[in-house]
């Protein structure tokens, strides 16, 4: 990366992981399943002593560079093993911490088994924001999502969706794990039942060295098509009936925007992970490469932000079309895809610079998508 310009853009999201353990075994999980298994080692709970010198951090982080608004991330692990009072506690540690006028949207994402209506009143009385994992109907989610027992999550979570339906203020969206297993116009629509501000569809954590299950070798595209299905019952319903972010922002990327993500398209990354230990990570779904790969020897206590923010692996999502491969340089497709989701583009002996072992998927959705947009422009400038 030596002769890049290269101008650092400011943090202005981070991931706090206030618990390291989880009350579900999801057999796709990428902090306990895969490649990096550090998590056994781990404490299990962030303490008062490494929360105060994160707030304090992200407070002189948000000063220096005039920063508007922060988002800040609860997670794990299951952050709500920390309990609901004690997550408001850190929602109000921060906000206390951060000064105006920079504002502090703070969001919980969990597996929704333990959000029960108090937890939820708690929560939603300390202006936090909740985000809940589920892969769809009780059959696709317990394909994956049980207890370490095999028992079902759906029940509970279940309920916890219902609660925030009626809670919309609080209510975040849904993030569902594609499954080539699922039908993707009846996983959308069992999403769609409990009414979400947004839904998230991510491809499951994978590489060169460990293939997405049902990957033919990178020539076809079954993700793509799973995808492109349930773009096309989103996109062609008569009114919206929720976000998609995956598709809006590949639209969006398409028709000339930026990014808003780091799935797709090229903006700098201006996301960080504090660990539940203090130390800054890179994206923390990293560790499903291989152990380590989300290291930067930094941490709250010895290294302000902006070393951080200096460290190379974060240069190397931020700079855009120069850390991609020649082969992702010369798709015409380039600016919208981005190369891919950066843990999906690893290489066992060839690091990251390559395309997403998701390409030709990923391919497949933007055309497609480009597509039907362009079809639909032309007849808006028909004669009437």
């Amino acid at each position: 990366m030596r002769g890049i310009t290269w101008r650092p853009t400011p943090f202005r999201e981070f991931v706090l992981k206030v618990h390291s353990r989880c009350n579900l075994a999801c057999d796709y999980c990428y902090m306990y399943e895969l490649a990096d298994k550090s998590w056994r080692a781990a404490t299990a709970v962030m303490s008062d002593d490494v929360l105060d010198a994160a707030c304090r951090r992200i407070a002189e982080h948000a000063t220096a560079h005039g920063i508007p608004q922060l988002r800040v991330v609860l997670h794990g692990g299951e952050p709500m093993l920390l309990g609901a009072d004690r997550l408001a506690g850190v929602a109000d540690r921060l906000r206390a911490r951060v000064p105006a006028p920079t504002t502090v949207d703070v969001l919980v994402q969990t597996n929704g088994v333990l959000l029960t209506a108090d937890a939820l009143e708690v929560l939603s009385g300390a202006g936090i924001r909740v985000g809940v994992s589920l892969d769809g109907d009780r059959v696709a989610t317990d394909r994956h999502r049980r207890y370490a027992n095999g028992r079902s999550s759906f029940d509970a979570v279940d309920a916890a969706l219902r609660r925030l339906r009626d809670r919309p203020a609080a209510y975040a969206g849904i993030l569902s794990v594609v499954d080539l297993a699922n039908d993707p116009v009846a996983t959308y629509e069992a999403l769609l039942a409990y009414q979400p501000p947004m839904v998230d569809f991510l491809l499951p954590h994978a590489n060169w060295g460990s293939p997405p299950p049902g990957w033919g070798g990178g020539a076809d595209a079954p993700y793509g098509e799973w995808l492109v299905a349930a773009f096309d019952r989103w996109y062609g319903a008569p009114v919206r009936e929720t976000r998609v972010r995956f598709f809006e922002e590949v639209l969006n990327l398409v028709l000339g925007g930026q990014s808003h993500t780091e799935v797709v398209g090229l903006s700098p990354v201006a996301t960080l992970v504090v660990n539940v230990d203090g130390s800054y990570e890179q994206v923390d779904t990293l560790r499903s490469a291989y152990p380590g790969a989300v290291d930067t020897g930094l941490d709250v206590f010895a290294n302000d932000l902006d070393e951080a923010l200096r460290h190379p692996a974060v240069k190397a999502r931020q700079i855009g079309v120069a850390a991609l491969s020649a082969t992702c340089r010369s798709c015409a497709l380039h600016r919208v895809c981005g190369g891919g989701y950066y843990p999906h583009r690893y290489r066992p002996g060839g690091g990251f610079g390559n395309p997403s072992v998701y390409c030709a998927d990923l391919q497949r959705l933007i055309t497609h998508a480009a597509d039907r947009l362009r079809a639909d422009v032309e007849r808006l400038k028909r004669p009437a």
